[in-house]
């Protein structure tokens, strides 16, 4: 299995969890903005990919319906993005 594709199916699980265990649904997944450029991909899921540099390399993080302005509680889902290939970035 790629790489990419053990990002993509660690990203799915951890949607899946988050919404198993939430009131909110996932809105969005934050990447460093290093790995967006690097996958080239805009969605997983059809949820949106936000670029954020507070995000460290190799790592994501779900973006609950609770984080997003005007919504009281806060959760996310944390989970590191496990790759054993390097992807070259393609221009």
């Amino acid at each position: 299995m790629s790489s990419e594709a053990k990002n993509l199916e660690a990203i799915s699980r951890a949607i899946d969890l988050h919404n198993r265990g939430c009131p909110f649904p996932a809105v969005a997944v934050a990447m460093n903005t290093f790995e967006v450029e690097r996958l080239g991909w805009d969605d997983i899921r059809g949820l949106p990919i936000r670029p954020d540099p507070n995000v460290s390399t190799g790592s994501f993080r779900v973006i609950c319906g609770g984080d997003e302005p005007g919504l009281e509680e806060e959760e996310q889902e944390v989970v590191e993005a496990v790759s054993e290939q390097v992807v070259p970035l393609v221009e």
